[in-house]
């Protein structure tokens, strides 16, 4: 169950954190990979890594807030391996307490002529529900935003046997998170709202991924999924 060989998986954000994960993961499954990111030495570095699983690997350097970047990155994917079947949107960038992500319908144009697709939007367990530790309430509507915006996009697609589903992870360290997850304050903080007690660690989030991705979640679309350590349940 679970193999992916023969599948082409686009992953935005694959530079770094959850993004550089979830790609390794996918080429463990066998996954052809196309890897977006803003740095591209760290995707040529992460290349090499990933092609050892045997999978066919393309970087290519996209800012996710360009739209002409992502068509061009679409073509580009397209042109390669002839078509695209999952796609991981994974690229955030915080600022002023916000976040900043993006799909375009280029990808879901090319999963539609493929009649065929895997959808995974990385939101966040903020995007489900409120917080006490910090004022960051457009990063909360933003990632409520996704939420929603998984449902509409797996009601519209369904059709075309596209499948869109939602990750929304808890306390994941990455070059984002590390200063605040560190923290004794926000650490006493985890402990008393995460049932778990502790952030979730490397390739916890993977499982999910893949599980999402994979033909056998055939029947599974609109599907809001934490992977927070418990948060969201009390």
């Amino acid at each position: 169950m679970f193999n992916l060989k023969g599948r082409v998986a686009v992953i935005t954000g694959a530079s770094s954190g959850l993004g550089r994960q979830m790609s390794e993961a996918f080429a463990k499954q066998g996954a052809d990979l196309v890897i977006l990111a803003r740095r591209l030495e760290r995707l040529e570095e992460l290349k090499g890594k990933l092609e050892s699983f045997g999978v066919k690997v393309l970087p290519i350097k996209c800012d996710v807030t360009s739209t002409e970047d992502i068509n061009n990155a679409a073509v580009l994917a397209e042109k390669t391996f002839g078509k695209v079947d999952i796609l991981i949107n994974c690229a955030g960038a915080s600022k002023d307490a916000g976040v900043l992500e993006m799909t375009d319908e280029e990808w879901a144009f090319t999963m539609k002529k493929n009649g065929y697709g895997r959808i995974i939007n990385i939101a966040s367990m903020y995007g489900l529900v409120g917080n006490t530790a910090m004022g960051t309430v457009a990063y909360h509507s933003s990632k409520g935003g996704v939420v929603n915006f998984t449902r509409a996009v797996a009601a519209e697609l369904a059709k075309y046997n596209i499948t869109c589903n939602a990750i929304c992870p808890g306390y994941f360290e990455t070059e984002l998170t590390s200063a605040v997850l560190n923290t004794t304050e926000f650490t006493e903080y985890m402990k008393r709202t995460v049932p778990m007690g502790r952030y979730g660690k490397e390739g916890e989030l993977n499982a999910g991924a893949i599980f999402l991705a994979s033909d056998e979640a055939s029947y599974v679309t609109g599907a809001i999924l934490p992977i927070d350590g418990g948060y969201t349940c009390v």
